[in-house]
């Protein structure tokens, strides 16, 4: 398997990066794409060639049964993943140092090195990469727990093949470029982009254990949940639903950030808003109309209220729509991270005007949404983000 980039893709970003009207932004976007894409991606590229030459036992790992945690920013989905990769020796995922090193020579090297620091050198090379973490991740903990040792969304993995969604945060193009919709792809577009994520994961499990199952949460793998049944016909998906009030406004305050980060007018980012808002919509409507189309593939809809009031609960339930059985030393834990799952609280608030949206736009999008679980229109003070 040879190591994925969507060539086109980096030509229309190059475009924009090209055509880009702030020198700033301008110069910035064309030194990733011109220099540090091209050197790291056939660095990645060799290393992943090379994997199957060093290790000719990944063509014997199969991946059964893994488990694909989706559904909008903010509604609990790291919540689930952190909570169920609390069932050690069953689960599998990548930390975000791994998504950025996909071959598995990278990793192994990568895991020596941190044994020698470790044993050799005191730990010294681990204190300048938490330094650096600290550096780099503080402003945004508050809102998501994250360290190149975390586990991490799988899409981050297809970065350096210029086919992941977290690009839209560093070029936020809303409506040019688009990550998302891949349900809408042609066929073998599809085919080759899973085909790669496949390969990906067949290394992880190398890496952590081939009898593991892997567990994914991608709020972006919301438009591709088709293409994720199609590639893994065993999946089993898992979508944590919250009211969108509060999710949606969450997700164009953070990405305002990086708009004014550029210096874009306000009419360039409220057409961007305006495109991310639509998606939104999609995002919590796709993957529950799939998921209708196909009741062959076990899956659970989990209502975020009921998983933050009642987080043991509710995994329970989840294990048991998804064919999985429980331990008991799993179920205390549960319990144990239960209480603390529940102390978080937030309050914060969003005027959709703010956004160039109408007030009840949300309600009016999702409304049938609205009626089923019953959601208040105002954002409940005491709901907490994850």
């Amino acid at each position: 398997m040879i190591f994925h980039f969507d060539f086109a893709q980096w030509r229309r970003m190059l475009r924009l990066a090209w055509n880009e009207p702030t020198p700033m932004a301008r110069r910035y976007f064309l030194f990733i794409l011109c220099v540090s894409v091209p050197v790291v991606s056939t660095f990645h590229a060799i290393c992943f060639f090379l994997d199957a030459l060093l290790f000719p036992g990944l063509r014997e790992v199969e991946i059964k049964n893994p488990v694909f945690v989706v559904g909008h920013a903010r509604s609990g989905t790291t919540l689930v993943h952190r909570l169920m990769s609390k069932d050690e020796g069953r689960f599998s995922s990548f930390d975000l140092y791994e998504l950025y090193f996909p071959s598995l020579l990278q990793k192994k090297v990568i895991r020596a090195a941190a044994r020698f620091d470790a044993r050799f050198l005191g730990s010294a090379i681990e204190k300048r990469v938490r330094a650096w973490e600290d550096k780099h991740y503080a402003a945004t903990r508050d809102m998501h727990k994250m360290g190149l040792t975390e586990p991490e969304e799988d899409d981050i993995i297809f970065y350096y093949s210029c086919a992941s969604g977290f690009w839209m945060t560093k070029m936020p193009y809303m409506g040019q470029l688009d990550f998302y919709h891949i349900d809408e792809r042609p066929a073998v577009e599809r085919r080759r982009l899973m085909d790669f994520y496949k390969e990906c994961v067949k290394r992880q499990l190398y890496l952590n254990g081939t009898d593991r199952i892997h567990l994914s949460k991608n709020p972006v793998f919301s438009g591709r949940v088709e293409t994720l049944i199609e590639a893994f016909p065993d999946a089993r998906i898992v979508v944590p639903i919250r009211n969108p009030n509060s999710t949606i406004p969450s997700l164009l305050s953070l990405m305002s950030l990086g708009y004014r980060a550029l210096d874009w007018e306000p009419e360039r980012v409220q057409r961007s808003l305006r495109f991310l808002a639509d998606q939104s919509y999609h995002t919590y409507l796709h993957p529950l109309e799939v998921l209708e189309r196909h009741p062959e593939t076990p899956q659970s809809v989990i209502d975020y209220r009921t998983l933050t009031s009642q987080p043991q609960q509710t995994i329970e339930r989840v294990y048991e729509q998804l064919g999985f059985d429980m331990s008991p030393e799993y179920r205390e834990v549960l319990m144990q991270e239960g209480k603390r799952a529940r102390k978080h609280e937030t309050s914060h608030s969003y005027s959709l005007e703010k956004f160039g949206l109408e007030a009840d736009e949300i309600e009016r999008e999702l409304s049938v949404l609205f009626d089923r679980y019953q959601w208040p229109s105002a954002v409940e003070s005491n709901e907490s983000p994850a």
